[in-house]
C-alpha cells in the first residue's frame, strides 16, 4: 500500500437477499443491488448504473462549469449514461453517454462542449485507466440488520 486508505465510501452487507448492500457515501445513505433476474432483489442500482451515474453526473457538472466561465447561453444539461459487457470485445465493458444541451448555441460551441466532455474527470479515469490497492483487515463491528436503512428513511422523513 502507498499510504493511509482514501476512505470515501463504506458498503456493508445487509443480510437481504443474495447482492444487497447498505452504502454510506458523503452522508448519504442507499442500498445497491442486482436485479431479480440475476438473483437480486432489484432494491437499488447495480454498481454499474452507480458508476455510470458518475460519469453522467461528472459530465454534466464540466459542462456546466466549462458553459459557465465561457458566459454561454447553455439554459440546461442533461446526460444519460449506461454500462455493457461485450463477449469477445477487448475492453468488454462499455458506457455510452448522450448528452443534451439546452440553449442558443452555435456548431462551433456544441462541437467544444463535446470535447470538453471527455475531460470530465470520472471519463478520464474510465478510459485511463485506475490502480486499485486493497488491504484485508479485521472486522470493526457486525452489519446492521436489513431493516436499519428502512427503519432510517422512515425516521428522517417524520423528522424533516
Amino acid at each position: 500500500m502507498s499510504g493511509p486508505l482514501a476512505l470515501d465510501a463504506v458498503a456493508r452487507d445487509t443480510g437481504a437477499g443474495k447482492f444487497q448492500v447498505a452504502v454510506q457515501v458523503a452522508g448519504t445513505a442507499l442500498l445497491l443491488d442486482e436485479p431479480v433476474s440475476v438473483g437480486g432483489m432489484g432494491s437499488g442500482p447495480t454498481p454499474y448504473q452507480l458508476l455510470a451515474s458518475a460519469l453522467a453526473a461528472c459530465t454534466t457538472m464540466t459542462l456546466r462549469v466549462y458553459a459557465l466561465q465561457k458566459g454561454w447561453p447553455v439554459t440546461g444539461i442533461r446526460t444519460l449514461a449506461g454500462h455493457q459487457r461485450q463477449a469477445g470485445i477487448v475492453p468488454a465493458d462499455l458506457f455510452t453517454r448522450r448528452i443534451e444541451i439546452d440553449g442558443d448555441l452555435d456548431a462551433a460551441q456544441r462541437a467544444r462542449l463535446l470535447e470538453i466532455a471527455d475531460r470530465c474527470p470520472v471519463h478520464r479515469t474510465l478510459t485511463g485507466g485506475a490502480r486499485v490497492e486493497t488491504e484485508l483487515a479485521a472486522a470493526a463491528a457486525p452489519s446492521e440488520p436489513a431493516s436499519a436503512h428502512a427503519e432510517d428513511l422512515e425516521h428522517a422523513i417524520r423528522e424533516g
